[in-house]
């Protein structure tokens, strides 16, 4: 399994910088764009698609956050390849659309649940786009910073969500280490956080 994961997140990561290098989208025009809650459907597809190399984000379905908690995810365009993108969440700081395989979103639908995860197999995902965000990297729900949940910020980076979360005790939870790190270590929710090379410069705090 260490293997799998390990080989998963060098992939994927390898595939993430390389779009990087020549990006589908604009990044100044990004940089200009409104916060989720003022974009027009149009932006939020645009948005959402950023967070991925173009031939994922190309074929994948483009949802939209819900207007209030326990409404259901809205579809902005329908896709063809099994990926799921969102947009940038309308009430974090930075820029943190995202693009999500089918493990993923088994993840997530946990997650908005508040139930454990479960996971059938290694799932990858993207948030790639140019920008990053601010969370905490122990605490799964935490909005903003608190003495002990070690907030700060996320470069852009791959994820990786595994069927057992066990198989990731021991490994790095830095996020300044200079590589992968494991992110709400010691919950149902930890999974692998891969910077890619082309981060970006971290916004002042």
């Amino acid at each position: 399994m260490r293997n799998l994961i390990i080989a998963a997140v060098i992939v994927s990561a390898s595939i993430a910088a390389g779009a990087q290098q020549k990006p589908m989208h604009d990044e100044s025009h990004m940089a200009k764009m409104p916060k989720t809650k003022m974009m027009t459907p149009a932006e939020k597809i645009t948005n959402a698609m950023s967070a991925a190399p173009s031939s994922i984000s190309g074929k994948a379905t483009i949802l939209d956050w819900p207007s209030q908690e326990g409404d259901k995810l809205a579809v902005l365009r329908a896709g063809t390849n099994g990926w799921s993108c969102l947009p940038d969440m309308p009430d974090s700081e930075g820029n943190d659309p995202m693009c999500l395989d089918e493990p993923w979103m088994q993840w997530a639908d946990a997650y908005f649940a508040k139930k454990p995860p479960v996971v059938s197999r290694v799932g990858v995902g993207y948030m790639t786009a140019p920008g990053g965000g601010w969370a905490s990297n122990t605490d799964p729900y935490a909005m903003t910073k608190t003495a002990d949940n070690h907030w700060g910020y996320h470069k852009p980076h791959v994820m990786i969500v595994v069927p057992d979360v066990k198989s990731l005790e021991g490994m790095s939870t830095d996020p300044n280490n200079g590589g992968p790190y494991v992110m709400f270590a010691g919950t149902p929710y930890a999974h692998i956080m891969a910077p890619i090379p082309s981060g970006g410069i971290s916004p002042s705090k």
